[in-house]
């Protein structure tokens, strides 16, 4: 491990400059001296910027500036310790020992692991105390040798959890033998070094002082291990100390969430702990977002196939959603503007014509073409973002290339949607497998960012050209052809299912396979040619808006005494979330009572879709509900499906209350706000989802 930091890198006492700029210069000349970086200041520069982020101080007078470069030749560690200190934005003032963390862009997970062993070290007094009584460089090399050699190494950093979690998850009770409170969460940082594990135990170090089980996922550049499903469910909160989106999210939906930088997690973990502790007894708390549904097999332990199958369409679908709704909402902009004859003559007007030569049918005609070509490239992405990133869910990083490329191959095929589902899985596995080859170490670095993209590319798309695309492309138009040939009795039918989906579990995974189903025709429908893909999204997006909406009627406006006041105050955002297309606005409702409120949702859901279908509305947005009114066609007759199922909803409901009495489990006590207000003798006081 000694070819990480020698001494010919390592200065004792010694003035740098004041600035953090200034140091940073001076480790980076430093590093490229060594022969380990081709550019001091292409180095300098990329720690700078990650520097300008968040500023790398943590408490204790340490400093870890750190960057992945491309001028960089291997993973190497800079070390200082200041004659006078300098400030990098730690909150209990400015740091005299100084790490400089430089990776090159396709470090192997053996190098970070090591690097992130070290991070979390510096953390420790022991360790910062013997930096400072060092003597000379050969003692500092020493040091770090010692910290990240050998068993600590390995015991540290392959886990991907924090190394204190045995610890904390061991002792399930105190010492009075009552239930200790049981927290999980995440951290992750944009490079995955350093702040990712150090805020893991600086977490779990504070939680454990106050009392708590705390398991941590660190979603960081050397392996990931997820957290035990089984661990998620049994969770009272969550911690998020993340500056990246949290892989995965959906595993926490409906827990209670503390989310903050990384930095604070570093920074300030006693407070951050204190906040889950105290989100996890308040039922107003902010909680995840996503499917409730995605940790209930959890206790089952290791996932199964088929969840895990689940989990990695959905990660797809929740990537692809971005590029169609942009895209979705320009095209309705374009037509909008232009009219929709601009489909075929948006490229030829761009081409021909700019804002200093317009075309006679001016300026606005103009935009129009610009907003729908612009929609059409971003639409253009659908299909291999999906693959990309289910590929991405499988493989991690490694398997998006090869995801994208099935992708973009499933579109030339003709495969449509259903390929890049196929061609992701596929680009997936290939990854995976691929990646798990034991090779010799002078080829790991090579592995991610070469050949698993070849070698997945090859497999994934081979496959598709030569053998699998012309099936999965007739088989794509058999199912363009019957959508198309849907009218009368079988659109109604069809607008039923769709209505019951989207509101059988309010933004879980049969919701997202109603809405993903379409969405994905939503790039071949056309108002002339193909208007069945059209209508079913407005179908589905109209069914979606049904059960935040009728919550708010019920609860504000025809039932009042029969839902306590949080419900009411529930109702009143209600009103917008359902406006906006936000199912999810209805949860706090279902989970209070889902034998009452989830039924009624989906009757309602049932006439809207029913009618939309039969009415042939249309829509070519994916999404943002009555704000994309300029994108309906029979946008009356789209209004009028929505009243319809939000009303027949909301009296579903207020009967279910009136007439179907929920019972309170022994021992319980009736909610004062429900006996204040009248409501059925027994009925329990919801907790705000």
């Amino acid at each position: 491990m000694s070819t990480l930091i020698s001494t010919d890198l390592v200065g004792l006492d010694e003035d740098l400059g004041g600035t953090s700029t200034d140091v940073i210069r001076a480790l980076a000349a430093r590093v490229a001296a060594s022969g380990r970086a081709g550019s001091a200041d292409s180095l300098a520069d990329d720690a700078i910027t990650r520097e300008a982020s968040v500023g790398t101080g943590v408490p204790g007078g340490i400093a870890i500036p750190h960057a992945r470069s491309a001028s960089v030749t291997e993973p190497t560690l800079a070390f200082s310790r200041l004659a006078r200190t300098v400030p990098f934005g730690a909150p209990d003032g400015d740091a005299d020992i100084v790490f400089m963390i430089a990776v090159p862009e396709g470090a192997d997970s053996d190098h970070m692991t090591v690097l992130s062993t070290l991070a979390r070290a510096l953390i420790r007094d022991d360790f910062t105390a013997a930096l400072r009584a060092a003597k000379t460089p050969a003692d500092i090399v020493t040091l770090v040798d010692d910290e990240v050699s050998g068993e600590v190494a390995e015991t540290r950093g392959t886990t991907g959890t924090s190394t204190a979690d045995a610890t904390t998850a061991s002792s399930a009770a105190g010492a009075d033998g009552a239930r200790r409170p049981k927290l999980v969460g995440v951290t992750a940082c944009p490079t995955g070094i350093a702040h990712t594990f150090m805020a893991a135990d600086a977490l779990v170090a504070a939680a454990k002082r106050l009392g708590a089980d705390l398991q941590i996922e660190t979603q960081g550049s050397s392996k990931v291990t997820p957290l035990d499903p089984a661990v998620i469910a049994e969770a009272d909160a969550v911690i998020f100390a993340v500056d990246v989106d949290v892989r995965d999210q959906s595993r926490f939906a409906g827990k209670p969430v503390v989310r903050g930088p990384v930095k604070r997690g570093v920074d300030a973990p006693d407070a951050m702990v204190k906040e889950a502790l105290a989100a996890a007894t308040d039922p107003k708390a902010t909680r995840v977002g996503g499917s409730a549904t995605a940790g209930e097999s959890a206790a089952q332990g290791k996932q199964s196939f088929g969840s895990s199958l689940k989990r990695w369409l959905l990660t797809g679908v929740s990537y692809m959603i971005p590029f169609v709704a942009g895209g979705g909402l320009l095209l309705a902009l374009g037509f909008l503007l232009s009219g929709y004859e601009i489909a075929g003559n948006a490229a030829t007007v761009l081409t021909d014509y700019s804002l200093t030569n317009l075309p006679p049918e001016g300026l606005q005609y103009f935009l129009g073409a610009a907003a729908f070509q612009i929609g059409n490239l971003s639409m253009g992405f659908l299909v291999a973002a999906l693959a990309g990133y289910i590929a991405y869910a499988i493989a991690d990083r490694p398997g998006i290339a090869p995801g994208f490329v099935a992708g973009a191959v499933a579109v030339f095929m003709g495969a449509g949607f259903i390929g890049g589902l196929v061609g992701g899985l596929l680009a997936g596995f290939a990854a995976y497998w691929i990646g798990r080859l034991d090779v010799p170490r002078w080829l790991r670095g090579l592995m991610p960012v070469v050949i698993i993209p070849l070698l997945g590319s090859i497999f994934a798309s081979g496959l598709l050209v030569l053998v699998l695309g012309g099936p999965i492309a007739a088989l794509t138009v058999a199912l363009t052809d019957f959508l198309n040939g849907l009218n009368g009795g079988g659109a109604i039918v069809l607008g039923v299912i769709l209505g019951l989906m989207m509101c059988v579990d309010l933004g879980g995974p049969v919701n997202k396979v109603a809405y993903s189903f379409a969405v994905a025709g939503l790039s071949a429908g056309s108002l002339t040619d193909n208007p069945a893909p059209l209508m079913i999204m407005a179908a589905v997006m109209g069914a979606g808006m049904v059960p935040p909406l009728a919550m708010a009627l019920a609860s504000t406006v025809l039932y009042r005494k029969g839902f306590t006041q949080v419900e009411r105050s529930n109702g009143t955002a209600a009103w917008l979330l359902g406006a906006s297309f936000i199912s999810e606005g209805a949860i706090p409702f279902a989970a209070a009572d889902p034998l009452r409120v989830i039924p009624a949702s989906m009757v309602g859901g049932a006439v809207t879709g029913a009618i939309s279908m039969a009415a042939g509305v249309t829509s070519q947005a994916p999404h943002g509900g009555i704000f994309v009114f300029f994108a309906i066609g029979n946008l009356g007759m789209w209004v009028v499906a929505i009243l319809a199922g939000t009303v027949v909803s909301a009296f579903v409901l207020v009967g279910l209350k009136k007439f179907v009495r929920r019972s309170t489990p022994a021992g319980a006590d009736a909610s004062a706000e429900a006996a204040e207000a009248g409501s059925v003798v027994g009925q329990r006081s919801p907790v705000a989802a």
